[in-house]
Formats: structure tokens, sequence, C-alpha cells
């Protein structure tokens, strides 16, 4: 069967499980033997239907096609056979022997021999290998466990346990554009034709007159698209007013026919485990450009670098996580009630009612609330303090509107309605009831300073967000003018103005999808309406569920919208939409039909939704109609509260009837609040500002004595996540949970570089290794921050592990080491080396965000290993080339960049085991990888010295610049790594010589670093947590410590105070990490292979004091300026 055939084999079936077709689905399934249902596998075993279950199998495999068949049927058979023994179905029992188990002797005589006499046994368990046998339920658990790690590892199945990733009703969106192609074709078109059949061509019959060409309103169809479709929006300079083709979410909406012309689009495939940002979608390759830096490789291409699965794999497999492999089409939670988070943790009182509430996106503890009083608060909730506040206040009343002006005079209050942070979290909005919207820029700490202030409509603004339309940040607004506006976030200029709404606009929702910008907008007469960033009009007129007003939100991942909302007589409506069709997917149950206001509501974790409704908070999961729970939080709540989930779903603030907000968390939230309840903010102190810190190294004996060391329990909140390491890019810093820290310089003290010198000026502790030391090629902290991992030399991985328990308060050092783990089997998790010598080879490896796996190279295979249970789970692209840097998509696991030996950069699909493109810019290997989600570019760096930006829109090359060298000379093959700030535009880069910060995407170079002749060259540096300080290790051994935003030295820390001397033994460190929520703490990788862990001491608190600013200002970000570290002393 041909590939195409096979590929509408799969459209088929997901047509049939669209259209609940059980039965035939199951029987296509196995009579196709493409597709292998494990949740249906799963179910019949649960059952017992045990030829059912033979018939299913029987379209993958039969029993002697290999060792793992024969187990597999060998397994159920034996299970049949005890159970019918087990009922004292005798008779039973020697059927099945004689029809199922007999064809086993052959291979295993004396095994057959054994269950034979099982027959005259009373009981079967009488047999000592039988006796654990529990009840039938338990044991066809622990048989179907066995079937599916015997599935997994069977070749036979490879490829057929997962469903490709479809967009909802392919097959109906291709015939959808068949039937319009058809209609561009008749000679006479109709405006409105009616199709009644697919069994023939469509042809419209001859009218009276000649018609304009109309889109088919038939229910299957979208628009027609018309011959010159205008280019998409990627092809115009920002804000071009220019007609575009529609995003395909919009395509299926167009009950109404838009006055304007407007071609449609086709469908293209969007994965069910799509990316977590769908502003970041990873393309289908398309059509070659003129780009001779880069390789497409389109779908259907015979040239596609596919690659053939290893049949290497361990017996026992175990499953990769959800963000490797796609599940089922079928699908199922892996969620549990007790993921939401229930329990009431703390009070925060507002002082008057909330109106809006918003979680900082990155600094997870930081909550922004906005009252019915014009306030606006940021609240750290861990602290359980109200580190800022702002009053409702027009900063410049004579630039704002007459109509304002006057309104103003005579009211000077007004309420907030909208509090939004903008994705990367420095910037966030606010909407007023009166004309207003303020948008501040946000610094760490308690410092908010004003940033814009709009007088963006006539009436209330009643809602406000964030896009980035043309990768330019923009707030989008909507009011009680019935208008929707575009203003760019960092001038505040209007870019665009809609209008079309017939009654006052009452919430916005702007999304990406397809390269594809577009705006959901809705009224209080319950219309929804869509607009692209042009001047064409409303694409969407449509109705909300009873004519009510409603919020829409997509999931995190992009890929499912909802909504909600409550109409004038009180009814409330919680829906999901099917964006294909525009029609209403599912109608969840159990909102009041008597609400008292507006529900709101919020998802979390792509699996659940939350409403606040009638005195409660209710959950629903998104796949289930029905309520999955009601909790009324301890009481005290309003009829309709206002909810709101952090970005992980581990905390739910919810506002209260007397004007306060209670924080609810789950298990995984309450221990992120505890570790930071003892770090509270200090308003009096102008130095850095608590952060999410796990126990200190404590130190004991007198300042005097040599000191000895330790560091505690690194209590970090399971779910942190780090930022990006330098000898790892494979974790997104949207993750990152720290607060930033403030760099005001202490004026009243007269500045003087910090150098550490001894032991007893900082803390420090050398991690205990029992295993062969070999040098530190890599190393990195886990993003809880619980465990360090190294990767040495001889392609050998280590990694230690702090105890998750209490904070250590005994004063034993011994119980706050941490140690080098190995998991029961002993094994250790070891690249693969082929012929290369380790020692020559690039080491690299990258983590994922859960923590559970690793990939890492070592001149060989790349190696995916399981960091439970330190398995191979796969190894894949064998030499030549070798890969020497790894990096995670930031939204997307399944997409990994690789950097290669031969200087190519591969875009790797983990899913599908394929290579999607080759990147070509660099002459030498590549040593970093640095992806930006906000400015949706990658940044590869190569031993050739050079910096390549690429988009991860198509992967096209956008510039590249070579490193401005200093006179020093350097080595040939001398690494470059490259890592993004926190604010996700400026980019740190790393040479032997220098270190440099650029501006992405246009690689302006704003400051450069060059050391010290003295301390040798530059082994590696990577920025702390907060990106607020750079630690840079240098070959003679010590280490320093840059603020980052000036790139002067603030601290240096010699190798006498971390290292013993000795004379006859030159280590040094090769690689830094920073701790993924301590600021202050980083580790080091030495040449003897040695880990060594570096505070300051506590009475100090972080290391240093910022260097005075020069001429009392901000150093200059507009150009470039070098920093010689002989001119600060």
């Amino acid at each position: 069967m041909s590939s195409l055939s096979r590929e509408l084999v799969f459209l088929i079936l997901q047509f049939l499980d669209e259209e609940k077709f059980k039965e035939t689905v199951h029987r296509l399934e196995q009579e196709s033997g493409f597709f292998f249902n494990m949740r249906y596998f799963e179910d019949m075993v649960t059952n017992g239907e045990w030829d059912e279950v033979e018939k299913y199998l029987s379209g993958f495999t039969k029993v002697d096609d290999n060792r793992y068949s024969m187990k597999i049927f060998f397994e159920i058979r034996k299970q049949k056979y005890l159970e019918a023994l087990d009922k004292h179905d005798r008779a039973k029992g020697v059927d099945i022997l004689v029809k199922d188990l007999k064809v086993f002797s052959a291979f295993n005589e004396e095994l057959f021999k054994e269950i034979t006499q099982l027959l005259t046994l009373e009981n079967f368990r009488e047999n000592e290998q039988l006796s654990k046998y529990g009840d039938t339920k338990s044991a066809r658990g622990i048989m179907l466990a066995e079937l599916k790690k015997l599935i997994d590892a069977n070749p036979l199945f490879r490829d057929k346990l997962q469903f490709p990733t479809l967009k909802n009703s392919r097959l109906r969106t291709l015939i959808n554009q068949s039937l319009n192609w058809q209609h561009q074709l008749c000679k006479n078109p109709r405006p409105n034709p009616d199709i009644k059949t697919l069994f023939v061509d469509h042809s419209c019959g001859q009218p009276n007159g000649a018609r304009a060409l109309s889109p088919v309103t038939n229910p299957l169809m979208g628009a027609v698209p018309k011959p010159g479709g205008f280019p998409p929006l990627s092809a115009h300079s920002p804000f071009q007013p220019a007609p575009a083709t529609l995003p395909t979410s919009l395509a299926g909406w167009m009950a109404v026919t838009s006055p304007v012309p407007h071609p449609s689009v086709s469908a293209a495939p969007i994965g069910l485990t799509a990316p977590n940002n769908a502003a970041a979608l990873l393309k289908w390759p398309r059509t070659p450009t003129n780009n001779p830096g880069m390789d497409y490789q389109t779908a259907d291409s015979e040239h596609v670098l596919k690659r053939t699965r290893p049949f290497g794999i361990s017996e026992e497999v175990n499953n990769l996580s959800v963000n490797i492999l796609p599940v089922a089409y079928t699908g199922q939670s892996s969620y549990s009630t007790d993921d939401l988070p229930k329990t009431v943790v703390m009070t925060l009182n507002q002082g008057s009612s909330v109106k809006s509430m918003d979680f900082h996106p990155v600094q997870q503890i930081l909550l922004l609330v906005g009252t019915n009083m014009g306030d606006v608060m940021l609240w750290e909730v861990g602290s359980r303090e109200r580190i800022a506040s702002k009053s409702f206040k027009v900063w410049d009343i004579k630039s704002c509107s007459m109509t304002f002006q006057a309104s103003f005079s005579n009211d000077l209050t007004a309420s907030v309605n909208r509090v939004m942070w903008s994705p990367d979290g420095t910037l966030f909005g606010v909407a007023y009831s009166k004309h207003i919207v303020h948008i501040y820029s946000y610094h760490g700490g308690d410092d908010l300073r004003d940033h814009l202030e709009i007088d963006a409509h006539n009436g209330s603004v009643n809602d406000l967000a964030f896009s980035y339309p043309n990768k330019q940040l923009c707030v989008v607004t909507c009011g009680e003018d019935r208008v929707i506006k575009v203003w760019d976030a960092i001038t505040g200029t209007k870019q665009f103005t809609f209008e079309g709404h017939e009654a006052p606009v009452y919430s916005i929702c702007p999304h990406h999808k397809e390269n594809i910008q577009f705006i959901f907008s809705t009224a209080t007469d319950g219309k929804i309406k869509a607009w692209l960033y042009d001047n064409m009009g409303s694409r969407v007129h449509y109705d909300a569920p009873g004519q009510s007003s409603i919020m829409m939100v997509y999931s995190a991942d992009g890929t499912r919208l909802f909504s909600c909302g409550t109409n004038k007589e009180g009814e409330s409506f919680l829906v999901e939409w099917n964006e294909s069709e525009g029609a209403v997917k599912r109608t969840y149950q159990g909102l009041g039909k008597r609400s008292v206001g507006i529900v709101q509501f919020d998802t979390t974790k792509n699996r659940f939704l939350a409403a606040g409704d009638e005195f409660a908070i209710k959950f629903w999961d998104m796949d289930n109609i029905n309520p999955l729970m009601t909790i009324d939080a301890e009481g005290g709540l309003p009829a309709s509260p206002c909810i709101r989930f952090n970005k992980e779903g581990i905390l739910l603030a919810v506002s209260t009837k007397d004007n306060s907000v209670k924080i609810l968390a789950n298990g995984d939230g309450v221990r992120l609040l505890r570790t930071v309840e003892n770090h509270a903010f200090e308003a009096s102190k102008v130095a850095l500002p608590a952060v999410l810190k796990g126990p200190t190294i404590g130190t004991f004996g007198s300042a005097n004595a040599s000191v000895v060391t330790s560091i505690g329990d690194r209590a970090a909140p399971l779910a942190a996540a780090a930022t990006v390491g330098m000898s790892s890019d494979s974790r997104s810093l949207t993750d990152v949970k720290p607060k930033i820290a403030d760099e005001s310089v202490e004026k009243s003290r007269i500045w003087k570089l910090t150098e550490i010198n001894e032991q007893s000026q900082c803390r420090s502790l050398r991690l205990p290794d029992n295993l062969t030391a070999m040098r530190v090629s890599r190393l990195i902290y886990t993003n809880s921050g619980f465990a360090i991992l190294a990767l040495a030399s001889n392609a050998v991985h280590k990694l230690w592990k702090w105890q998750r328990n209490d904070r250590n308060v005994t004063g034993k050092a011994t119980s706050a080491v941490p140690q080098l783990w190995q998991p029961p089997s002993g094994i250790l998790m070891t690249n693969d080396i082929s012929d290369t010598n380790p020692e020559d080879a690039v080491p690299c490896f990258a983590l994922s965000k859960n923590d559970s796996y690793v990939m890492s190279a070592s001149g060989g295979k790349i190696s995916l290993f399981n960091m439970m249970t330190f398995k191979t789970m796969t190894t894949f692209m064998p030499p030549p080339p070798a890969a020497t840097f790894l990096a995670f998509h930031p939204q997307d696991n399944n997409i990994i960049a690789i950097g290669m030996e031969d200087s190519s950069i591969q875009i790797y699909n983990v899913r599908v085991d394929e290579v999607k493109t080759k990147l070509k810019g660099h002459q030498k290997r590549i040593t970093g990888l640095a992806f930006s989600h906000t400015l949706n570019v990658l940044v590869s760096s190569g031993a050739d010295s050079q910096l390549c930006v690429w988009s991860t829109d198509g992967w096209e090359k956008q510039t590249s610049r070579f490193l401005q060298l200093p006179g020093r000379a350097a080595s040939p093959l001398a690494d470059t790594r490259v890592q993004f700030h926190l604010d996700q535009t400026r980019l740190l880069a790393v040479h032997e010589t220098h270190l440099a910060i650029y501006e992405a995407p246009k690689l302006e170079c704003l400051k450069q670093f060059v050391p010290r002749e003295a301390t040798g060259p530059i082994t590696h540096a990577t920025y702390s947590c907060d990106s607020q300080a750079i630690y840079v290790a240098f070959e003679d051994g010590s280490v320093g410590v840059l603020t980052s935003q000036s790139l002067r030295l603030r601290c240096r820390i010699n190798p006498a105070a971390y290292l013993t001397p000795n004379p006859s033994l030159r280590v040094y460190p090769l690689v830094i990490a920073s701790h993924p929520s301590d600021p202050n703490q980083f580790a080091l990788g030495l040449t003897d292979g040695g880990i060594h862990i570096l505070e300051p001491l506590e009475s100090e608190g972080k290391w240093g004091t910022s260097p005075p600013i020069e001429n009392g200002a901000r150093p200059s970000t507009t150009s470039s300026a070098v920093v010689s570290e002989q001119s600060q002393r």
C-alpha cells in the first residue's frame, strides 16, 4: 500500500472516531495494522475479553513472529488459564491448555509440564511461583503492565503506537477544499450553491444572469479561495495594511459572509501534542526559497532525512513523557484531582473589591491585583507581602482628550477592569473604567515604573491583552465605544482601529496560529468577531451561546478554544469551540441558571477548566462535560468570584466577599510556598530581594578557624525550572521562577572590588564522588534545584541529589551533603562513543523540562536516558558528523536543534524520528545554541567565532555577525557559547578572549568585557538565574562575578577560597552552572573531576556590591562599549 493510501486510512480512522463509530474504528485498526490503539487494548485486557484481545493482536503480530510476540501471547493465555482454575472450571482449563498453551511446549517443554501440573492442585497458589497471585483484578493489572513493556519493545509495533498528529476533522477539511475548488471551476457559479451529494463532482447550473462568485455555504465548507490570493501577513513589513489569507481557525467560522472579499486557506496539520505556546507553532517546511544557507525538506520529499529507529532498545522499556511522544488520538488524562489547587493556604487583604488578577508569567509567586477603587497591587505570595502599590492617577491630564478631561473633572475615581502581564513579565497593563490604559515596566522587587499612559477609548476600557504581530510587542484594547485598538507597547503609537461591533466590546483574545496573528472579540450583545492585523474588516460574525457576554481563552498549548459568559437573564455557558467548523464542540454542565454578574473562568495544565460560580469554584476536565468537583474555599466567596491560576497551575487566586484574595495550592504549590515563606521582602534594603532559595551552606567554627562547609536541602519548588544554562540550552526561560534582583547601588558606601581569597570568606562544598574522577565537560542543575548532573570526559554521567526533607536545622554537615545517586540496578548513564576517543569528542547534553530525561552525546550516537532508571531509551544519529550541541525547542520538546561537527544545524523531530530541516551558515563546528521564545528565533554560535540568527517560523537565516575579538591571540577552534537574558532579547556571548552582550535579532553589540591577561582565557560563563549577574570561570582557577547590566566586575573569587593548594596539580573550572532559583549560588566543574558549589556568606547575602554607574547614569545600551577588567582596578 502506498504512503498516501496509508495516510487515507488514518484520515478515515479519525473520521470514524469523531463520528463515534467505535467498533468500526477498532476493526479498521486491526485489519489495516497501521495503528495499535493501546487504550482500547488496555480496556479489553482489564475486562478479560481474551478472544477479542487475541483477535485485535492478530492484525499486528502472530505468536511465532519474535520472542516479544511469543511472550505477549503466552502471558495472555496463561492469565486466561489461571482465571479458569481460580473459578475451579477445570474443563475450561484443560481446553485452554490444549488449544492455547500447547503451542509453547515446542519452545519450553518443562514450562508446559509445570503448567499442566497446576490442574492437580486444589489451589494453584500452592505452587511456589504463584503463591503471591492475588485476585483477578490485580493479576490483570500486573500482567497489563508487563504487556505494555513488551509491546513497546517489540519491533513489529514500532511506529504503530502513535497516531499521526492531525488537525480536527482533517478529512472534512479536504472535502471542503475539493468542493471549493470545484466551485471555482464552474462556468457560472451561483452565489449560494446547494450541494447535496459528494458522489459526483459539483457543478452549478446555468443561472438567469451572471453573478459574482461567492462563498459556498454548505456546512462542510468555508470561504471560497479567490484566484491570485494575497500573500500571508509575514510577507509584509510590520503593520502594513494588506489583505491576508485566513488562518485555519477562522476559515470554519464564516457563518456570515464578510462584506470584504477575503480568501480561505487549507488546513495545515496541527499536532495533538502541540507546542506550549501557539505563537511559536512550528510550520511544515514550505517551498524552498532562494536562501542558499538552508536545505528544505518537505513532507512528501523523496529526500527526507529519515533515519531508521534503532532496534537495540532494552526489553524493559519505560514510556517517554508526554512532552517527548504524542498520545494516541483517543487520548487519556495523566492528571488527577490531586493536581488541582484546592487547599487554602493564605488570605491577602486588599481593602477594596477585587476586579482582576494575573500571576507573573516567570516569577510565579508574584500576583498582580486590580480593584474597584482603581488600586493596583503587587503581592509576593510566598512572603504574604504587598511589595508595591499604585493608585489611579492621571499622569498627564493635558495630553488626554477633552471628553475625558470633562468626565474626569466631575469624578476623580475609576475602577480597574483588567490587569495583565506581558508574556515575558517585563511590562503589565491596566485597563480602567474611564478612557485610560496604563502600562508599567517592572524591574524586580518593588520597582514599578510608569511606562505609557494611553487615552484609549471613549468611556470604559473593558479589556486589555498583549500580542506580537510581526514580532512587535503590542497592546490590544477594547471599550465601551464599540472599538478594538492596537498600540505599540514601547512607544504607545496607535497601529490599528477595528470597527464593526454594534454594542460595547466586552473582551478580546489575541492568538497566533500557522504564522497568522488574529484577534477574537466579543461584545455585550453576544456577537463574536475576528480580525487580522489589517484594515479589511472583521473575518467572523457569530453568536455566543445564549447571546451572552463572554471571555474567550485558549488552552496553554494553543490548540483548544474555550469561552465562558453570562447573558442578561443570568444564564451562564461554558463551552469548547470547534475552530474548523466555527461551532460549539461541547457545552459543559453545572453552571448556575441565575448567575449574579458575569461568570469568570480560567484554564490550566491543558487539562482543567475552572469557573467562579454560585459562591464556589467549579472544576471540569476539558474532555468531560460533567463537573469534576466543586469547592467553596472555606467559604466567604462572592456569587461570581474572580479566579486566576498561575502558569504551572499549582496556585489559584480567588476573590472574596470581604475584599480579600485567597490563595489555594496543590501539593507542589504548598512546597513552593514553604520554600520562600522565611525569605520575606525587606523593603528597607536596596539589595537583592528575597528569592526562591533552599537551605544555605552552613558555616561552622570561628571566623579564623578552618571552615567546615555543607549545603542544605535544596527545597526549591518541584515546578521550578532553571534558566537556560550555558552547558545546555534545553530549558525555556519562561519557566524560571526567581525574582529579578534590584541593581541599585548602596551609594553611602565607597565602592571597592570584593576579593575572596580564603575559605572563611565564602561557603563551598566539594561533592562526594566514589567513581573514577575524570574531567567535567558539562554541568547543569536540574530544573527543580534538587540535583546536579555532570557529564565527564569519559562519556559517563554523574547525578548528585539532595534529600527532599525539611530544612537542615541540626547543624550537622552530613545531613546536608548531596549524595552521588545511582538506581538500584547500579548501571551508569554512559554515552555511545563509537570509534572515537572520548577525550577528543565534544560532549553535549540537554535536560527535559520535567527532569525525567536527558539527551546526550560524546562523539558517538545521541542517547536518550531515563533519569529515574538510567536506562538508555533510544539512540540515534550515528556519526559522522557527530553532535556537538543540543537544545530543546522551548515550546515543543519534540523538536530539537542539534549542532553538528560539520558546521550544520539539524532541526530534528523526535516524534517522527526525522530531520525536518538542515541549517547551513557556519564554517566550523557548532558550539552553542539558544532559543528566544519571545523573538521566535534560534541563535547559533560556532568555533568560527560567528553568531547566526534563524527564524523558528520558517528556519530562514535572518542575520549573522562575527565576534569583535580583542587583540590577544585565540585558539583556532575556541568555543563560543550563547545564552539569552531573562528578557529574551539581550544575548550573552562567551569566548575565551572576552564576553559580549548583543541585542537580538539584529545582533547589535551593546557591551564587551575583556579580562586581564593574568587570569588566562575564559573557560566558561553563565547568567545567574535572575540574569542580574554573570559568573565567569578562568583558566587560572579564579571566578569572577560581573554585574550583567554594565559588565563590570564586582567580585573575584580566587582559587584558594575553594581549592586546597597543590603545586603539583593544576586545577581550574571548565564549566559553571547557576542554580535555577538562587541567584547567588553556582557550581563549578573542574579539570580534576571535582564538582564544587559556592555561595556567599550568609552575613553578606550576595557576591560583593555593584560598581558605581558611570556619570551617575545607567549604562548605555545603544552603543557598544568595551569594559576592561584592568580599567576597573
